[in-house]
């Protein structure tokens, strides 16, 4: 039989595992799911076409030799010969051919006084023929002796102006004489004709050749701005501008031609280089843009997850215009709100989350 106090003590016992037992349950775990977000800015976008080409200059003009001689190169402002790469301005000296054959073949000073000769007896005859002191015919004839001595100083005078070879056009010196050998023709060299001395062009500005398919032709105009780009100088950027685009199709490539005229002011690039040109084909100012990140597909939509306390509300949203990491959304979206860049695979709407910084 059990005595009174062991009632009690087996009382005590069972009222302390019952306690024992309510306090070792476990409380219900609420999970969230962690992600990261930023928030729905503004900023503005533009509808790129990004190909390659080539730069070449805008115009250029060879300086040959037009008559025989021995070679003087001419010299810039500091006395120094000019060199490969030398700036130069228009009628600006690049070369003379002196020696022998040239003043010969001027013979300017002989026509000149001839010229002074024939005109004096021309005035003396026409004098004599207004006083009625000799006939027409001798006024004729001396005119003649001074058209002909006019031709013959005209001739001298382009003759020694062949002998200076100057550039008609302000720009740089891309080549300069040479030998067979490659090396720079010192002076007083015999020259013949038709020898190249120089070419010249301007760099301020040189025009790039891109090729375009089909697809982009539609989107391509004259007067786009354009942005060049070479792996030289990968934090610059040179402007250009759409200038034309070929009326045909290339048969071998099957492209169209586009020049680019390149802004070349701080002379960074040069002809023959290979750059990248991307035509700002559309610019829309001030709209929303979000990362790539940031959208999914959800049923063949496009959605976003937009935190919403706690939680996160799937919202479906319609796209514009795209760069290689942000896209434009014209609907769907506010200015401010959060959505979620990371962790989007397991979330669906009503979702509660769990905000991270990254």
């Amino acid at each position: 039989m059990i005595s009174a106090g062991q009632t009690t003590v087996i009382a005590s016992l069972l009222l302390l595992l019952a306690a024992c037992g309510e306090s070792g349950k476990t409380p219900p775990v609420e999970f969230r799911i962690p992600i990261e977000v930023i928030e729905v800015s503004t900023d503005d976008m533009e509808d790129l076409i990004v190909t390659t080409g080539a730069l070449r200059t805008r115009e250029s003009v060879n300086l040959d030799v037009e008559t025989p001689g021995f070679l003087k190169l001419a010299r810039d402002e500091s006395g120094n010969p000019l060199v490969e790469g030398s700036a130069v301005k228009a009628g600006q000296l690049i070369a003379e051919i002196t020696g022998e054959d040239a003043r010969l073949a001027a013979g300017l000073e002989a026509t000149r006084r001839h010229l002074e000769s024939a005109e004096k007896e021309l005035n003396r005859r026409q004098q004599l023929f207004d006083r009625k002191l000799i006939a027409e015919e001798d006024v004729w004839q001396a005119r003649t002796r001074y058209e002909d001595a006019l031709h013959n100083f005209d001739t001298s005078q382009r003759t020694l102006e062949k002998s200076r070879i100057t550039t008609p056009i302000d720009g740089v010196i891309l080549e300069l004489v040479r030998d067979a050998g490659g090396q720079t023709i010192a002076d007083g060299q015999k020259v013949v004709l038709g020898l190249r001395i120089a070419r010249v062009a301007p760099l301020d500005r040189l025009i790039a050749d891109i090729d375009l398919v089909g697809p982009d032709l539609s989107r391509v105009a004259p007067g786009q701005s354009v942005r060049i780009n070479h792996y030289a100088f990968e934090d610059i950027s040179m402007a250009g501008t759409v200038l034309r685009l070929a009326p045909t199709l290339d048969p071998q490539s099957r492209t169209f031609r586009v020049e680019v005229e390149v802004d070349n002011q701080e002379g960074l690039l040069r002809p023959g280089m290979f750059i990248q040109a991307s035509i700002i084909a559309e610019r829309r100012e001030d709209v929303i843009v979000v990362p790539r990140d940031a959208i999914t597909l959800r049923a063949g939509r496009n959605v976003v997850f937009v935190v919403d306390g706690q939680r996160v509300v799937v919202r479906r949203v319609v796209l514009g215009l795209a760069d290689d990491t942000r896209l434009e959304v014209t609907e769907g979206l506010n200015a401010g709100e959060r959505v979620a860049v990371r962790g989007l695979e397991t979330l669906t709407d009503g979702t509660q989350v769990r905000v991270v910084t990254p």
